[in-house]
């Protein structure tokens, strides 16, 4: 008999994208990673236990992949088609992670940076603002393709926004941490005039990326940004046309 027909291998449909998720207990408002309303898309959630600020970004998850390769399992059991995580500093494990999961991986938001920097005019480049800047190594540059050089600016010396989540509060003050993040841009725009867009490193600095790129008069890219990106290849926007349906609903 013709007429369309349901085909299984999942337990969970309609979620592209599985993101790994650090152990944490502060907020996360809409525009960060962790909160489920930030995606246009459904997102599946597995949360890697013992991933904190020390074992991921202090010591650079050297102990963690193992973890994390198992969580992307059960992620893709359930039905997720690309793995996302939740910490730009996990670009030190992007290609462990790679190499070890059988469907594509986004491990950091620092992999838009060599993207982005082809689409700047001569004599601009691309500048990283992040939680910690003496934390953001050249192995996580290395890791991500950009290139050594590219200017990093932190937000160590602000009022709230570092604080918070190195130490994991369970209150934020979202007005705090904006200003955190227009003082990063003042810092990077009069430090490093040549740079023409920026990336957010740290997954919870989405929030404030509109703010930030009105501030600064650059574009501004982030987790956001690549997830979105990202899920745009494994689910492509359905036009209507024939043979466009869902591959799981597809005539056989």
């Amino acid at each position: 008999m013709g007429g369309r027909r349901a085909f299984g291998g999942k337990t969970i449909y309609g979620a592209r994208v599985g993101i790994l998720i650090m152990e944490t207990q502060f907020p996360r408002v809409p525009g960060d990673i962790g909160n489920a309303l930030t995606w246009p898309f459904p997102v599946l959630y597995k949360v890697i236990r013992g991933a904190t600020f020390k074992t991921v970004i202090v010591d650079k998850a050297k102990d963690l992949l193992e973890a994390f390769v198992a969580g992307a399992d059960e992620l893709v059991t359930q039905g997720a088609d690309g793995i996302a995580t939740s910490c730009g500093y996990l670009s030190v494990i992007q290609e462990g992670l790679r190499a070890r999961c059988p469907v594509p991986v986004a491990s950091s938001s620092l992999m838009q940076v060599p993207f982005v920097q082809r689409l700047l005019p001569p004599g601009k480049r691309v500048g990283i603002i992040t939680e910690t800047a003496s934390l953001l190594t050249e192995e996580h540059l290395k890791a991500a393709g950009a290139p050594l050089d590219t200017p990093v600016v932190g937000c160590e010396h602000g009022r709230e926004l570092q604080r918070t989540f190195v130490k994991d509060e369970v209150e934020f003050d979202l007005a705090a941490a904006e200003q955190d993040m227009f003082d990063a841009g003042d810092e990077m725009r009069n430090n490093h005039p040549d740079v023409g867009a920026i990336v957010l490193e740290t997954t919870n600095m989405v929030p404030f990326s509109r703010a930030l790129s009105e501030h600064t008069v650059l574009p501004v890219y982030d987790i956001y940004s690549f997830i979105c990106w990202f899920h745009a290849g494994l689910a492509p926007r359905d036009f209507g046309w024939p043979g466009s349906a869902p591959r799981d609903f597809r005539e056989r």
